[in-house]
């Protein structure tokens, strides 16, 4: 069972500037670099390839963004979620 961390209620501190970490998964054909540079704009970001399906359908990465607050980070979330299959 998976255990959750209870903040009572609280949000956590996240202090900006900072590089917020993303797994982002895509089906196997998308260009996942255009994909994210449309995304990311001109933001400092690094992309690494994490892992693939064992039946090839999809593929997953590690994406680093430099985001200066809330806002930012959950925007940048949305916008991922709406190209790719899943982000985490």
């Amino acid at each position: 069972m998976a255990k959750i961390c209870d903040l009572n209620g609280k949000k956590p501190d996240i202090i900006y500037p900072t590089f917020w970490e993303y797994k982002v998964i895509f089906d196997s054909n998308a260009d996942e670099k255009s994909i994210i540079k449309e995304c990311v704009g001109e933001r400092n970001h690094k992309i690494t390839p994490s892992n693939s399906s064992k039946n090839g359908k999809f593929k997953s990465f590690n994406l680093s963004v430099l985001v200066n607050n809330d806002s930012e980070r959950l925007e940048l979330f949305s916008l991922l979620k709406k190209y790719s299959k899943f982000v985490l």
